[in-house]
């Protein structure tokens, strides 16, 4: 019997087996978002581009230190940077790290406030 494809693509999931070089590179990703003012940042952008003024406000930190945040994830390729004249706008571009950023803050709000789990 065949197997029916998601309607959504946020329930996809890839069917290929995943090997080492694919643990450490989401390792990788989980490092990087193990740092509460990235994974704030990172956070903000899955809601919209952005801007380093938006996102220091935002996020409360100050701003060079924001701004070596986004390049560290600019390094490692999980925010994109435009220039919209002297201002700088960055963006998410994989909707797999917006879902995944996502899904860890609604767990974590259901942990602190006590709310009850749901699939």
């Amino acid at each position: 019997m065949p197997v029916s494809e998601p309607s959504s693509t946020a329930t996809r999931s890839h069917t290929h087996p995943s090997g080492a070089a694919q643990f450490a590179t989401a390792a990788n990703v989980f490092s990087l978002l193990s740092d509460p003012t990235r994974l704030h940042l990172v956070w903000s952008l899955a809601r919209g581009e952005a801007d380093v003024n938006t996102l220091t406000e935002a996020s409360g930190a100050a701003r060079p230190a924001v701004s070596q945040h986004l390049a560290k994830l600019r390094l490692a390729g999980l925010v994109r940077v435009r220039k919209e004249g002297r201002r700088s706008v960055y963006s998410l571009h994989d909707g797999h790290l917006r879902r995944l950023v996502t899904e860890a803050v609604n767990h974590a709000d259901h942990m602190v406030t006590g709310a009850p789990s749901h699939d």
